[in-house]
């Protein structure tokens, strides 16, 4: 009997060791590595992600020597940027579009060129910088992909008469400082849609006091990152550089022949109170512009042809053409795709500013009567034939479409916010509280 009683104390004590053992590592397994920050529709904002664009932003203005808010200005910052994000990616998604591997590639590359760098020296600052360069490059996709929904979504919404570009040539004609451009700071003090007077009266009260902050000596970058609701909050409220023509006229009003420094506002909009800081002034002068006659093959790669199989099919034309045995046309008639395959490869005169990144720096390198060896642009594999340049007197076709530009500029900036915040009105958005 007191074997049976020791055999079932054992058996019993065993039962508890494993179920304590058993119980701890459950435990361990619900400790959660990651949690859900906020509800985005059928989609989620995770903790790491708040915390990761947190962490970067925070380099980033150390790196700058430049001061930030309080963390919690920064998370609701922060928190609006990953719900946009998010909503985006998911009419991104029903929209079809996608950004591939070789796109996003292709993208980095030309980031990297433009900081003077080879991809892989990039790659080792980003890493030297403490970024994680896997999630870098898929937030370099996610960027693409918002940007191609915004632009998708709201281009819809913009219509510019030509009454409209006539009237702003005219105008830009009459202006005698249309040589000389600010570069312009903007804080957005919202105000709720159907505001009530005390709304506004409150907006207001907000956007007087970040005046006289900025009026005495605040810094502006620091006040636009904890309080505005622009699109450009977290850039520390910067416009970029724009002449008087750019700038909405409620602006520009009060901007023209203003010096460096001022500030000017609340200029009441349909979105708030607006506060504009001159950060900086220069001169503009109007030069020539080389354009560039040229003809290409294009081979788009796919399921079927992949990128080596498109870039071999290329790669023996230029030697085929040298050698008299084929013709450029005839080869681009034949292969290219595209709607200049039917003019022989024939792009036509053209500034080559307005050609893909990678298309126009493979024409900078090249001399006329050239062709160039395949490469690798967004829209697919190319070989160019560069056949002439010259330098052109473009002033008044620039000027119509400078006009054209502008007005879509400032119209897409208005309509983006317009439809930005309608889509969040229209969506389920549930922010979960930060533990403290």
């Amino acid at each position: 009997m007191k074997k049976l009683v020791s055999t079932l104390l054992n058996t019993l004590l065993l039962t508890s060791l494993f179920y304590t053992g058993f119980h701890t590592i459950v435990h361990a397994e619900e400790k959660q590595i990651d949690k859900v920050a906020a509800i985005v529709n059928e989609g989620v904002v995770l903790e790491s992600e708040v915390q990761d664009l947190l962490i970067n932003i925070k380099r980033q203005a150390e790196k700058n020597d430049q001061s930030l808010p309080s963390d919690k200005a920064l998370r609701t910052q922060v928190m609006d940027k990953l719900i946009n994000d998010s909503l985006l990616l998911q009419i991104g998604e029903r929209m079809g579009i996608q950004v591939s591997d070789a796109q996003l590639d292709q993208t980095i590359t030309n980031m990297a060129k433009e900081n003077n760098l080879t991809l892989s020296q990039f790659r080792q600052a980003l890493i030297k910088d403490g970024e994680d360069y896997e999630k870098y490059r898929e937030n370099v996709r996610v960027e693409l992909i918002s940007g191609e929904v915004s632009r998708n979504s709201v281009q819809r919404r913009i219509y510019i008469s030509p009454q409209e570009v006539s009237n702003l040539l005219d105008l830009m004609k009459e202006q005698t400082n249309n040589n000389v451009e600010y570069h312009l700071g903007h804080i957005l003090i919202e105000f709720p849609a159907n505001a009530t007077q005390a709304d506004l009266t409150a907006s207001k009260d907000r956007a007087d006091k970040v005046i006289e902050l900025l009026n005495s000596g605040s810094d502006f970058k620091k006040i636009a990152i904890a309080s505005s609701g622009g699109a450009n909050a977290l850039e520390g409220g910067d416009l970029g550089w724009k002449n008087i023509n750019e700038m909405p006229t409620l602006f520009s009003e009060l901007i023209d022949g203003k010096d460096k420094g001022t500030v000017v506002g609340p200029i009441r909009t349909g979105l708030g109170f607006s506060i504009v800081k001159v950060l900086d002034i220069r001169g503009r002068q109007v030069v020539e512009v080389e354009e560039v006659l040229a003809a290409h093959i294009l081979i788009k790669p796919s399921i079927i042809l992949s990128e080596a199989k498109a870039e071999a099919q290329l790669q023996g034309m230029p030697d085929k053409i040298e050698a008299g045995e084929a013709n450029f046309a005839d080869l681009a008639k034949e292969f290219s795709e595209g709607p200049t395959s039917v003019r022989g490869g024939d792009l036509g005169w053209a500034d080559p500013n307005n050609y893909d990144p990678a298309f126009k720096e493979a024409l900078a390198t090249m001399k006329i009567g050239e062709y160039h060896k395949p490469f690798r642009s967004s829209f697919g594999r190319h070989i160019i034939q560069l056949n002439d340049r010259r330098m052109v007197d473009a002033t008044s076709q620039m000027n119509q479409r400078r006009a054209y530009q502008i007005l879509h500029n400032r119209k897409f900036g208005l309509e983006s916010a317009r439809w930005i915040k309608e889509t969040r009105d229209e969506a389920y958005i549930e922010i979960f509280e930060q533990d403290k």
